[in-house]
Parts: structure tokens; sequence; C-alpha cells
């Protein structure tokens, strides 16, 4: 049946099930699109909820009450406050997806339609993965930059005083909520590099497997790195490497690189310069909306001019047809003091 002959229900038909059945593919492709979202959701760190007015990460941050005693000591049932919470608002993303009059009269029939609407869909698709990578990596900012998803500048954060999920920090204030910075970086040849790398490393770690399992840079730092290395001990990550993602080890760590990763000063992506950012995969992830994970609306005709045609007043009617691709969610931390970043680097 052609389609310019359908009924509107069909029509809602065809484009409905169209999308319900692309869902699972556009999310897949968006995770295994980009290293850092790749390695949020092999890791499991991609988690969804169900709703909250935020959302809510519950934090470790002292010490509960252990002690050796003899048989009739007194018990310590002393109340302790090791628990708290940090708060991360919802953040929205969307991407649309429009067919104007003119392109569903040239595709005038079931299948043409749907091979539109497969394009349009893929089109969506790498816009969300572009947006999407750049907010986490604080690169990329919208039209109002306080609705972007928080990047990594902010998550990783100020060593000294900043204000994370609700929680502030300065001089002696929340030290357990401070991050690993070593902001003033430099010139650095291979052995000065590994040594800074080495010494955040130590520093977010302990004497067992908790550890920071993956470093993030940017295509001149990771190019840095890798010349510091001599050919018979440039280990890779043969499994991130079979997903297409060029890596490194560092102390077993895979080290990838990414285009919207900033450079030595954060929020700007550089050739010349490079930021590092070691994350430990327990404590950094995803939070979305379970009923906003990419969701895909039904098709919505009859638009005025608002949606978007150039030059079209709100009381304008467009010949077309749009649906939206929504998520809500944010990337949150529940320990910083686990993420560390090295900022300011340049060639020796």
């Amino acid at each position: 049946m052609a389609l310019a002959n359908a009924t509107p229900a069909t029509w809602t038909d065809i484009l409905s099930t169209t999308m319900h059945n692309y869902h699972k593919t556009l999310t897949d492709n968006i995770f295994d699109s980009r290293p850092l979202l790749n390695f949020y959701m092999s890791n499991g760190r991609v988690k969804t909820l169900n709703g909250g007015i935020s959302i809510v990460e519950p934090l470790l941050y002292a010490e509960g009450q252990a002690d050796s005693y003899s048989q009739w000591d007194a018990i310590s049932v002393a109340p302790q406050t090791t628990v708290t919470a940090a708060q991360f608002d919802w953040k929205q993303l969307y991407a649309t997806i429009a067919i104007s009059g003119l392109e569903e009269a040239q595709n005038n029939g079931k299948e043409q339609m749907i091979n539109l609407l497969e394009a349009k869909i893929e089109q969506a698709e790498g816009t969300l993965k572009t947006r999407l990578n750049g907010m986490l990596f604080g690169t990329y900012a919208g039209t109002t930059p306080a609705n972007d998803f928080a990047g990594l500048p902010t998550i990783v954060g100020n060593a000294d005083a900043d204000a994370v999920g609700g929680i502030v920090t300065g001089t002696g204030v929340n030290d357990w909520w401070k991050s690993k910075v070593n902001s003033t970086g430099g010139a650095m040849d291979g052995a000065a590099l590994e040594d800074a790398l080495r010494t955040l490393y130590n520093s977010t770690s302990d004497a067992g497997p908790d550890v920071v399992d993956a470093i993030f840079t940017n295509a001149f730092g990771f190019g840095l790195y890798e010349s510091s290395l001599t050919p018979q001990v440039r280990y890779t990550d043969t499994a991130k490497a079979n997903l297409g993602f060029q890596n490194l080890m560092f102390k077993n760590v895979p080290m990838m690189w990414d285009f919207a990763c900033s450079g030595g000063t954060e929020g700007t992506v550089s050739e010349t310069s490079a930021s590092y950012y070691g994350l430990n995969s327990k404590y950094v992830g995803l939070k979305i909306h379970a009923d906003r994970n990419f969701k895909q609306s039904g098709f919505t005709d009859n638009l005025t001019g608002s949606v978007g045609a150039t030059g079209a007043s709100a009381a304008d009617a467009l010949d077309a047809r749009v649906s939206f691709i929504t998520t809500y969610g944010n990337q949150v931390t529940r320990n910083r003091s686990r993420l560390f970043k090295l900022l300011n680097v340049t060639a020796a």
C-alpha cells in the first residue's frame, strides 16, 4: 500500500513499528561507538532509575565501628555517621527525526518509507553520539550549558575547592570528597609523563584490586605516551582493540584516546596539549531514567514553525512529521577520591 494513500493510523503503525524495532540497535550503537561510553556499559556502570526528584548516589566516606573485645567488655553502639549521599540533577538530551511532506511523497511506498526512516534514525543516532560523548568529556556545550550532562572536568573536579553532587569541598573541608589532581602538568618527556601518571595512580589506589581501571586522553596525549614506549613493551587490551578502540597499557590499565577529550585546558580540544583522566568504574558512571532511556516518541504532524523551519514563526504551519529521541540522566560519581586527572601536559 502506498503511504500517500495510507490512513494516519497506518502511518503511525509503520513508523512506530520501525522505531520500536530499531531501539536496541540504537542504544547498542551509541554505547559501542566511543571508548568512554563503552567503558561505562561494559563495566555495568550504565544504570537505570525509575524516578526521583534528583539522582541520589549513596556514599561511604568514613570507617564504621569495629574493635577487638574481651568476654564482658561493653560494645559501643554509638550512632555512626558514615554514609551520606551526593545528589545530581536530571539532565535532558534530545534528537529530532523530521520527515517533510516532500520526502514523504518522494518515498511513496512502505519499503521506501522504512528505508528513509532508518536513514533518519541513523542520522539522529550520530548526532546523539557526538553530543553525549562531548558532554561527558566536558568539551561540548549545548545551547544552555547548565542543561548539559556533567562532564569529567566537573566530576573529577578541583582538588582544592568545588561543589559536586551538592557536597562542597575546601581547605580542610570534606577532604574525602576530593579528586587527585595535578593541574600544573607542563612540558614532559616520556619518563616525566609516566612518573606523573604513576604518582596519581598510586594516590587513588590501595594495596588491593580497587584501582583505576581506565585512563582517557586525547590523540596528542596518547601519542605522547606512545612515544615513551619501546615497541617491545607496547601492550594493549585486546578486547578494547577488537572493538576498534586504540589503547596502550599503563600499569595493566588501558589508556584510550578520544577526539572529544580535553586538551591541556579543560573544556577545549587541542592538538598540542593534553589532559589525562584516571577513572575507577566502581565509582563513576551514567544514570539514566528508565522511562527515558533513548525513548523514541511517535510521530506528530500539524506542526508549527516553532519546531524549526528557518524563518518560520510559531504561528506558521509546517508540512512535516517529527519524532523525538529523548534521554534523561547524568554522569555521576560516588567516590571522587578514587579518580584523578593530569592537566596542561605538553611535549618537552
